[in-house]
């Protein structure tokens, strides 16, 4: 009898779903093959193998074998849990909205590199505190439209931007992942951003996002 297909991918959990008892239906983004779904057996079984380690937000090494029906990770070595998102609700949140957006934009077998290190650098940089919670999910939002080819800049959909925002814009937009998020922006010019990705946002995305919904319940109470 051949031995099952087996593959090793590194990704991160973007979402699961309880299946029966103790399994799980997860979610991946990968690096080697995009969006992923496969099953793992007994990850909700407290002690298992797999308990604890396909939650949202692992990122790693993901052992795929091809089952009956359904592809099955049977080994995993996480390098990154994102802890910190266990001590910080509103972190989470924004995290959440992150993988959610990333989980609609990415798509299954096709590789996109570019995603991945976008969502991993852009989770980094949530859990910094140097860092505004907002700058971090505009240049994330904006840059994610710009590798999917849906935002050329302010001018080509019309806007009028502050001589600062146009410059930050194109920061956003030539200056590689690892480095994106190594600037400010005054108050003005970060309404001026946020404004804008949330209107390029409802106009590119054409269904409810939960985590958003969430973010804005959130901020409506504050």
């Amino acid at each position: 009898m051949p031995a099952p297909d087996r593959e090793e991918l590194t990704g991160i959990v973007l979402k699961h779903q309880p299946v029966g008892d103790y399994d799980y239906s997860v979610t991946l983004l990968t690096l080697e093959s995009g969006k992923r779904s496969a099953f793992a057996r007994g990850a909700r079984r407290i002690g298992t193998k797999l308990c604890g380690a396909v939650e949202p937000f692992c990122f790693g090494q993901f052992v795929l074998t091809s089952g009956r029906q359904n592809d099955l990770i049977t080994q995993v070595r996480i390098d990154q849990y994102f802890e910190g998102f266990r001590e910080d609700l509103n972190g989470a949140l924004y995290g959440s909205y992150l993988l959610e957006l990333a989980d609609y934009y990415a798509r299954e077998y096709n590789e996109d590199a570019e995603l991945l290190r976008l969502l991993y650098q852009s989770l980094r940089a949530l859990l910094s505190p140097a860092l505004d919670d907002r700058l971090v999910r505009m240049i994330y939002e904006f840059r994610l439209f710009m590798i999917e080819g849906e935002f050329a800049g302010a001018a080509a959909g019309g806007y009028e931007l502050s001589e600062a925002a146009s410059y930050a814009l194109g920061f956003i937009q030539r200056t590689p992942i690892e480095r994106l998020y190594t600037f400010r922006l005054s108050g003005p010019v970060l309404e001026e951003l946020v404004s804008l990705a949330g209107e390029t946002r409802r106009r590119l995305v054409d269904r409810r996002l939960k985590s958003l919904e969430l973010l804005e319940r959130m901020s409506d109470a504050c």
